[in-house]
């Protein structure tokens, strides 16, 4: 199991934020296992709403910003999707032996 840390700048963490955001990375932690702590930082500026996440697996930490004119709900879906697609990225190259290391003999 990890944690996940919301933190808001110039943005109130609302609960149906917090379960939104829960639920996204429940369906993250579905393509790996190996997810150890997540840091989601939400931020607002006059006319945009973005979402920023760093997911830190063993040897690598994965990032993700999305910006949305709309909601907030859009950035962080679409923050979701970016992470979704490097953790698989990640899994791919692990199972294919790029980081084994080699043995001579």
């Amino acid at each position: 199991m990890y944690t996940i840390n919301i933190t808001g700048h110039h943005v109130d963490v609302t609960p149906a934020l917090k379960d939104h955001i829960n639920e996204k990375f429940d369906k993250l932690s579905r393509l790996s296992d190996q997810i150890t702590t997540v840091q989601v930082t939400l931020l607002q500026d006059s006319k945009e709403q973005k979402a920023e996440a760093t997911i830190h697996l063993p040897g690598k930490d994965l990032f993700a910003a999305a910006v949305s004119e709309d909601r907030l709900f859009h950035a962080i879906d679409s923050m979701v999707d970016k992470l979704a697609r490097q953790i698989d990225k990640h899994k791919t190259k692990q199972s294919s032996g790029h980081n084994k290391p080699t043995v001579a003999l």
